[in-house]
């Protein structure tokens, strides 16, 4: 009895637990949803053994209640056809077995009233069984529910755990690739492609710049050059005289008109 007592105890305590609070306790969520589905597990399948046991000694005194109530209507019977048998054995004068057929009727008479004395016994402590097995009913219905709501808390809370290690791993995948990080192997790649273009740039430039001042030389030189040939050509005498530049025709001026006399 007091086995039952200490499972009638843990069902209901289990049955009024509060999930959430008992979660939001725990160091590791899962794990604890993990170990609180297997003792409920565990605890649901002693309740029911419980119950079990708990409905068939119910049914065995229900069995012998019935018993004792058919015993009660037999054993009247049996004191009433005693009776009547007495009363024909006096009507006929025979007293010896009228004697005898009431003290019959008087046992089964006793018989009856210690069958009904087990019917009154028996009824308050059947229906206490009754009330008890409908609390353990109930109570086992409610644990099966929590059960059912700790599986679901359990696979929505590992869903929610495997979707933001996803969100975790892109979230760094994205951030290693992030090309508007100065950091990143992108950013680096890219800068050194803006500094060899911009060197390319200087390049270009200087070469251009070279160039021009090769031409500029070219000129000068070859000025200095014409300058040494007219100098050796003075040198040289008269036939050796720079090139000669001939003047071109000028129109002639027409006379002007002379102003009129009065």
């Amino acid at each position: 009895m007091a086995q039952k007592q200490s499972i009638f105890g843990r069902i209901s305590q289990l049955a009024k637990a509060n999930i959430n609070a008992l979660i939001d306790g725990a160091e590791d969520p899962q794990k604890m949803l993990d170990q609180l589905v297997r003792d409920y597990t565990n605890n649901i399948a002693e309740a029911e053994q419980a119950i079990a046991q708990t409905i068939g000694n119910l049914r065995l005194a229900e069995q012998d209640y019935n018993e004792d109530v058919s015993a009660v209507q037999e054993w009247g019977q049996k004191a009433l056809a005693a009776s009547a048998q007495a009363d024909r054995y006096r009507a006929g004068g025979d007293t010896v077995n009228a004697d005898k057929f009431d003290h019959l009727a008087k046992v089964a008479l006793g018989k009856q009233i210690a069958a009904e004395s087990e019917v009154r016994q028996a009824e308050p402590l059947i229906t206490s069984q009754r009330e008890t097995v409908e609390k353990l009913k109930s109570g086992l219905a409610q644990m099966k529910d929590k059960l059912g709501q700790l599986k679901s808390k359990r696979d929505s809370l590992v869903a929610r755990q495997k979707s933001a290690e996803a969100q975790q791993t892109v979230q760094g995948a994205l951030s290693s690739i992030n090309v508007l990080d100065p950091t990143s192997e992108v950013s680096r790649f890219e800068e050194m492609v803006r500094r060899e273009e911009a060197q390319a740039l200087g390049q270009a430039e200087v070469a251009a710049s070279s160039l021009d001042a090769q031409f500029a030389e070219l000129e000068s030189s070859g000025e200095s050059i014409e300058i040494e040939a007219r100098l050796a050509a003075l040198k040289g005498g008269p036939t050796s005289t720079a090139p000669q530049i001939t003047p071109t025709a000028v129109t002639p001026v027409e006379d002007a008109p002379q102003p009129e006399t009065w």
